[in-house]
């Protein structure tokens, strides 16, 4: 995917193998009680789809269990009040505010909060048009803050 205000190409990623792996050897019970255990420890999903991964061979959570990560946890009663993407899109404004007011004349980083905050106005917009967020959301800068220090 290409970059909306850079003039370069976006990263080019691996794809999947079409067919499933034959060499995972758990069920789909003993995946889903990791999803859960590594929810409960507070990591975030694209972080336990990595833990699965690399510590326990697991490529594929869907392929196993006919479920997402996000599926699993959210049948188990923990959604999260702000998906996660949005939520490291809200911590890296909350720095880089920081950093702003500390370095008032960093003109290259005002731009940078400015492209920040339009992302993740557009990012709360899908999630409210896909139901995940309140239609109520608004970005604001001192609730961000506030949400990032809760850790949502």
């Amino acid at each position: 995917m290409a970059r909306i205000y850079a003039k370069k190409s976006g990263k080019s990623g691996s794809k999947k193998p079409l067919i499933p792996a034959q060499w995972v050897t758990y069920t789909g019970d003993e995946v889903e009680r990791l999803v859960v255990k590594l929810g409960k420890d507070g990591v975030q999903a694209a972080q336990i789809g990595l833990t699965l991964r690399d510590q326990y061979g697991i490529p594929s959570v869907r392929a196993v269990t006919k479920k997402t990560i996000m599926g699993i946890l959210e049948g188990n009663g923990m959604k999260k009040a702000v998906p996660d993407e949005l939520f490291n899109l809200l911590k890296r404004a909350v720095n880089l505010r920081k950093h702003l007011g500390n370095n008032k004349r960093d003109s290259h980083s005002k731009r940078a909060l400015e492209l920040l905050e339009s992302r993740i106005r557009r990012v709360a917009k899908y999630y409210i048009a896909n139901e995940r967020l309140p239609e109520s959301w608004k970005y604001n800068a001192e609730q961000a803050k506030l949400l990032v220090e809760k850790g949502a």
